[in-house]
C-alpha cells in the first residue's frame, strides 16, 4: 500500500498511512477489535504488528487453556450480576468494569462459536464447564492446550476476510498526540520497520494517522527473566506510559510453576496426576532426590498439595497454611520449596515416569495414598493407573502431545521447572469502554488493560480480550468519525530521539544480541526482588537504578535498524519496570502486605506465617510518568467504584442505541 503523504521530520522523509482506525497487536484482542470495527462501519481499518505470529495469544497455554465465561449449562443458574460480583470479590477492581466484563461475556463467547471455534458441547447444545483457580461456579471451558491460538486464528481469518489491512513487521515506538481544546488526544502511532528503510529514511520510520487507536499489545512480557510469556512477545506498555496513559494495579501479577526449556504453565492436569518432584545438582543429573518431603513430611500431605496445585496454580500467600492444617490450603508451599532448591544452586524437575514415594504402591492410586479429593477426581477421569504419565495420557492426551511436539517426551524426559511470571492483572487504565481517561482516543484492550485486581478467575483474561476489543471498536468507529490529523515534526519528538540513537559506524554501538542480554540482565534483577517474593529495600534500590539508567538512555547507540528495534524494546521495558517498581514501593510504604500472587519478605526472609493484606482491597493504586524535564513516577490511590445498580427504561436505551451519546 502506498502512503497518503510524506512527512518531513529532521532529515527523514517519513511515509504516513491514513486510516479510520488503527489497531496495534496481533492477538485475540487485536484481531477481534479490527474485525468488529470493519463489520460495524465501512472504514479503512489497519492492523499494525511487530509480527503476526509473535504474540502471547498464539504462543501460550497450559494443560487445557481456560476460557472463562458466564455459565452456559441448564443446571447452573448464572447472571451477569453474579459474575460481576465474583470478579469484584477478587479485590481492587472497579464494579462498573466488572459488570461490563460479565455483560459482554456471552456475546464474545458465542461470536467465537459462530466463527468456528469448536468449544465442546453436549447433545442439547450446553457448553459444560469445570472449576478453575479462584472460581467456584465451574464457568471454565477449554479446547485443550491451545485455546487462545485457535481463537486467534479464527479471528484473524474473519478480520482478513472483512477487509482489514495488515501491516506486518512494524514495531510501534510512539503514540502520537495532538492538542485539541487544550488537551492531548491520540492521533496515530509511529513505527520502525525494515520494510520502510530508504535512503531518505535510514531508520525505517513509518507513521499511521488515525482518529483513534486500539492498543492491544499484551502484557509486560520482557519485565522478568523467568517468564512464561513467549520469547517472541515484547513489551509495549512503556510506550503508552510515555505518551501520558496511566497505569493501575501495576503491582498485581500472577506467578506460578512453569517449564523452562519450553515456556509453558504446568497447571491443571500436569499437577493433578501427582508427578514426582526431584532436584539435582547444577549438572541436571547427579545427586537427584525427592525434596518435597522436606516441606510436607508425609506422602499423603505432599500428594494432596501437588494435586491442588492443578487448580490453585498461581502462587498465593493465602495458600501457605501450616502443613497439616485442617482448614485452608498449603499448596503454595510447593512453589516455595521449588524456589528454595533453585536458590541453593540446584535444578528442579517434574518427573512423570515414576511415582512419588508412598503413591501408587499397589499399582493403582488409592484414597489412602492421595486423599479423598484427589482420588475422586482421578477416578472420575478414569486416571488411576500407575505412574503419572499413564494418568496424564488417560486424562489429557493433548497435554502430553504438546510437549512431545516441542521435543520433550514426558514418557522418559524430566521436565525442568521454576516459579515464573505469567500474567499481569493490572496494566494501563481504561474506563468502561476501555478508553484511557488520561489520553482520549487511546483504547487499551486485552492484557494491556489493567482490568483485574488482586485475584481473578483463571481464563477470565481470554474473556476480557473479547469484551474489551468489541466495546473499544464500537465506540472508536461510532464516536471518533473525524478525519485523521495531519502529522507534523513536532508530534514525533520521541521517534526522532530514538532514530538519533542509530549509529552504524560508531565504536561503542550495541548489536541486537547485546541489547537482548542487557534486557535479560535487568530481568534477572527484577526476578531477585520484585517477583513472587518481594524485598522492600531491594525494590527501592532497583527503582533508583532503573530511573538512573533511563536518564542516561541517550548514551546508548544501536549498530543497525534491527538493533534499534531491540533498543526501543529495552527502553520500553525499562520505563514499564520503573512504573511497576514505583507502584510496588508506594503500596508497601502505604502499609501494604502480602496478597494476590506475591509474598513480601520480612528482613529479607520468607515469613513462616505471612500476614495477608486486609486494607487495600477497596483501593486501586495508580501510577503515571511525568517527563517534564525530569523523570518521575507519580503514585496515587482511587477508591473502588461499586457495581452499578440503576434500572434502564427499555425505550430510552432503544432510542439512544448506536448514537454517540450511548457511549458515555
Amino acid at each position: 500500500m502506498q502512503p497518503s503523504y510524506l512527512c518531513q521530520a529532521g532529515t527523514f522523509r517519513i511515509p504516513v498511512y491514513t486510516c479510520g482506525l488503527c489497531v496495534v497487536g496481533s492477538g485475540a484482542a487485536a484481531w477481534n477489535g479490527a474485525h468488529t470495527a470493519r463489520i460495524e462501519k465501512d472504514i479503512p481499518v489497519f492492523l499494525v504488528t511487530e509480527g503476526v505470529h509473535m504474540g502471547t495469544s498464539r504462543n501460550t497455554g497450559s494443560d487445557k487453556q481456560t476460557y472463562y465465561k458466564q455459565s452456559t449449562t441448564a443446571l447452573h443458574a448464572d447472571s451477569p450480576l453474579e459474575m460481576a460480583q465474583d470478579f469484584l470479590a477478587g479485590g481492587a477492581m472497579h464494579g462498573d468494569i466488572a459488570l461490563t466484563e460479565a455483560c459482554g461475556s456471552l456475546a464474545g463467547f458465542y461470536k467465537l462459536i459462530s466463527l468456528g471455534v469448536p468449544f465442546p458441547h453436549d447433545r442439547y447444545g450446553e457448553y459444560p464447564g469445570y472449576r478453575t483457580d479462584h472460581d467456584e461456579k465451574s464457568r471454565a471451558t477449554s479446547l485443550g492446550p491451545l485455546t487462545s491460538r485457535e481463537m486467534t486464528e479464527a479471528l484473524e481469518k474473519a478480520a482478513r476476510d472483512a477487509g482489514v489491512v495488515v501491516f506486518d513487521g512494524y514495531r510501534a515506538v510512539q503514540i502520537l498526540t495532538d492538542t485539541v481544546n487544550g488537551k492531548q488526544e491520540v492521533c496515530g502511532i509511529a513505527c520502525i520497520s525494515m520494510r520502510e528503510i530508504r535512503e531518505d529514511n535510514p531508520a525505517g520510520l513509518a507513521v499511521f494517522a488515525s482518529p483513534s487507536v486500539i492498543w492491544a499489545v499484551g502484557g509486560p512480557s520482557a519485565l522478568y527473566h523467568k517468564s512464561v510469556y513467549p520469547e517472541s512477545q515484547t513489551c509495549a506498555l512503556g510506550t503508552a506510559l510515555a505518551a501520558g496513559a496511566s497505569g493501575v494495579n501495576m503491582t498485581e501479577f500472577q506467578y506460578g510453576l512453569a517449564s523452562l526449556a519450553f515456556r509453558w504453565n504446568v497447571s491443571g492436569s500436569y499437577q493433578q496426576v501427582i508427578p514426582r518432584y526431584i532436584s539435582t545438582a547444577a549438572d541436571g543429573i547427579s545427586d537427584a532426590r525427592e525434596f518435597l518431603t522436606d516441606t510436607f513430611g508425609d506422602s499423603l500431605t505432599l500428594a494432596g498439595a501437588v494435586f491442588r496445585k492443578g487448580y490453585e496454580w498461581p502462587f498465593a500467600p493465602e495458600k501457605l497454611m501450616p502443613i497439616g492444617s485442617e482448614t485452608g490450603s498449603c499448596s503454595s508451599w510447593v512453589d516455595i520449596a521449588v524456589y528454595r532448591e533453585i536458590a541453593s544452586g540446584r535444578r528442579v524437575f517434574m518427573d512423570f515416569t515414576t511415582d512419588s514415594t508412598g503413591v501408587c504402591v499397589s499399582g493403582s492410586v488409592t484414597a489412602a495414598e492421595v486423599g479423598e479429593e484427589a482420588f475422586t477426581y482421578l477416578q472420575n477421569c478414569h486416571s488411576l493407573e500407575g505412574t503419572p504419565i499413564r494418568r496424564l495420557r488417560a486424562m489429557n492426551e493433548k497435554a502430553y502431545q504438546l510437549y512431545l511436539d516441542h521435543g520433550i517426551d514426558l514418557e522418559k524426559d524430566w521436565l525442568e521447572v521454576g516459579v515464573c511470571a505469567q500474567h499481569m492483572n493490572g496494566g494501563l487504565e481504561g474506563d468502561i469502554w476501555y478508553e484511557s481517561p488520561a489520553l482520549p482516543r487511546l483504547f487499551i484492550c486485552g492484557e494491556a488493560n489493567g482490568v483485574f485486581g488482586i485475584r481473578r478467575p483463571g481464563g477470565s483474561a481470554l474473556n476480557s480480550t473479547q469484551v474489551s476489543s468489541r466495546r473499544a471498536a464500537e465506540k472508536a468507529v461510532h464516536v471518533y468519525t473525524d478525519e485523521a490529523a495531519v502529522i507534523t515534526e513536532e508530534m514525533l519528538s520521541d521517534t526522532l530521539f530514538l532514530a538519533g540513537l542509530l549509529d552504524t559506524a560508531g565504536p561503542d554501538t550495541l548489536d541486537a544480541a547485546e541489547l537482548r542480554k542487557l534486557r535479560s540482565d535487568w530481568g534477572r534483577r527484577m526476578d531477585h526482588c520484585g517477583a513472587f517474593l518481594r524485598d522492600p529495600a531491594e525494590i527501592e534500590k532497583l527503582t533508583d537504578d532503573v530511573r538512573e539508567a533511563l536518564l542516561r538512555a541517550g548514551e546508548l547507540r544501536a549498530a543497525d535498524v534491527p538493533s534499534l528495534i531491540e533498543l526501543q524494546i529495552h527502553l520500553d521495558t525499562m520505563l514499564t519496570r520503573y512504573a511497576v517498581l514505583s507502584a510496588m514501593t508506594a503500596y508497601i510504604r502505604d502499609g501494604g502486605l502480602s496478597r494476590g500472587s506475591y509474598l513480601i519478605l520480612e528482613n529479607g526472609q520468607i515469613p513462616a506465617s505471612p500476614a495477608i493484606d486486609s486494607t487495600h482491597a477497596d483501593r486501586i493504586g495508580q501510577v503515571s510518568i511525568c517527563r517534564n524535564g525530569t523523570l518521575e513516577a507519580r503514585c496515587s490511590w482511587q477508591n473502588v467504584r461499586p457495581i452499578p445498580t440503576e434500572e434502564h427504561w427499555f425505550e430510552q436505551v432503544y432510542n439512544r442505541s448506536g448514537k454517540p451519546e450511548s457511549y458515555r
